[in-house]
């Protein structure tokens, strides 16, 4: 179940999702009702990444980087030398 849900996810497979959210509830494995439970929450956020192309990773990925440099530097320097420090790297590795 676990394999088809990534497959259905990276392939954007969404006329096979219902069937799977139905075939996932029906399982005998709690932790993945409990997974098809808190999926149904929020049904249209799900659906809609499941079938639309965009993707928030490359932002997410910027923001785990900002986030990295910041818990380095805690209880270290200022906002300025924070400023710099970030500003300085590049944010596409030249290729």
């Amino acid at each position: 179940m676990a394999h088809q849900f990534q497959t259905i996810v990276r392939e954007r497979r969404a006329n096979e999702f219902p069937k799977w959210l139905e075939e996932a509830q029906a399982s005998e494995v709690p932790g993945l009702r409990g997974f098809v439970n808190s999926l149904k929450k929020d049904l249209a956020a799900v659906t809609a990444g499941v079938t639309l192309p965009w993707s928030n990773g490359p932002t997410e990925g910027h923001i785990n980087r900002l986030k990295q440099i910041k818990r380095q530097m805690y209880g270290r320097a200022k906002l300025d030398l924070l400023k710099r420090r970030i500003m300085r790297r590049p944010v596409i590795p030249p290729s």
